[in-house]
């Protein structure tokens, strides 16, 4: 068999990853039944996990056709709206507002989580260290050269050059930028008051990419320059991410551990699943730290559909979740796995 998975972004909606997957019964038994196609799209954050599990999957079960495509949070909820995908996936669930108008309903299910982290093209050591008033001056285009007494106060082991610092942001609909921008709202008055948060926003400074990939490549190509990325598209590209003050005043790297310590603190609502942390509290918790979700309608006209979902939900809670840590992303915890399971158990055929 032969896969080919891009991992730069498509200007058009095609698959992202394509694969040959069986429908099993809830025994696991596999059943002979005709194929199945199965298409979704959404979020680039989890992206590279979805490529793992579907590659995996597929060594298991031969028979239902995958087709998800990494389009950014917004245009996957919108599509999922608009009932031309089976599910979806979002870094940001979707609201309330929005699954009112979807007459076959909606479940947000938490899927996996990760760390946005601030990378940069700098020729000095990949150890950096950014305070929150820093880094929130830099996205506002109040700091500009990375030589500032501000940035070389908190790092006096580092010879940092006088060049210009080079924002570059989202310009899709986006889960991660919605994620970052809380974060900001959350630490920074000024900047909830003059930019706020949300999927897309009016940056004061910068230049846009489309997608966590598109970010990844400018930064590669721009000295200076310095984003928001998911941890797994940094650690893949081998980028250099800042050490970020956290609320309790320690710059903490940002790692799976680190992670793992913020997500220790969120409290999942039993009602929907969803809930946010814009500034943990923990001594050891990365700042900027999310779930991020698949999204599935709570009616499908396809039994078939419905069941073959199902069928890998399931999987990806199980024995997905090994890959989640290996590549970077956060396990759920059983307690999480447990509450996902038994909404996922509300999709019906």
């Amino acid at each position: 068999m032969s896969v080919q998975i891009p991992f730069k972004r498509q200007a058009c909606f095609l698959p992202l990853i394509v694969l040959s997957l069986s429908v099993t019964s809830c025994d696991g038994h596999s059943r002979n039944t005709k194929n199945v196609s199965l298409v979704g799209a959404g979020a680039s954050f989890p992206a590279p996990l979805y490529q793992r599990w579907l590659l995996d999957y597929n060594q298991e079960h031969p028979n239902v056709e995958i087709n998800y495509q990494s389009i950014g949070s917004g245009a996957g909820v919108q599509h999922f709206i608009n009932g031309t995908v089976d599910f979806a996936a979002s870094d940001v669930a979707i609201t309330k507002q929005q699954a009112a108008q979807i007459k076959r309903g909606a479940i947000a299910l938490p899927i996996t989580a990760g760390s946005i982290v601030l990378a940069y093209n700098l020729n000095v050591s990949n150890g950096l260290k950014l305070p929150r008033q820093v880094y929130q001056d830099i996205f506002l285009g109040k700091i500009k050269n990375w030589n500032n007494p501000k940035i070389a106060l908190a790092n006096p082991g580092l010879n940092l050059p006088n060049i210009p610092i080079v924002v570059v942001y989202r310009t899709d609909g986006s889960g991660t930028t919605s994620v970052m921008t809380q974060h900001l709202s959350a630490i920074s008055p000024e900047w909830k008051s003059k930019v706020g948060a949300g999927k897309a926003i009016a940056w004061p400074v910068g230049i846009g990419a489309k997608g966590n990939e598109g970010v990844t490549a400018q930064i590669q190509q721009i000295p200076g320059a310095i984003g928001y990325v998911e941890y797994v598209y940094a650690t893949r590209n081998k980028l250099s991410m800042a050490a970020l003050e956290n609320k309790s005043g320690r710059y903490v790297i940002p790692t799976p551990e680190s992670a793992a310590k913020t997500l220790e603190a969120v409290k999942l609502p039993p009602d929907n699943l969803i809930a946010f942390i814009t500034d943990p509290m923990g001594a050891q918790s990365y700042p900027i730290v999310t779930y991020t979700w698949l999204l599935t309608y709570e009616q499908y006209p396809d039994p078939a559909k419905a069941q073959a979902l199902k069928n890998f939900i399931n999987w990806a809670l199980t024995k997905g979740q090994k890959s989640s840590l290996e590549l970077g992303y956060l396990p759920l915890s059983k307690k999480v796995v447990v509450q996902v399971q038994s909404a996922a158990n509300k999709i019906a055929k």
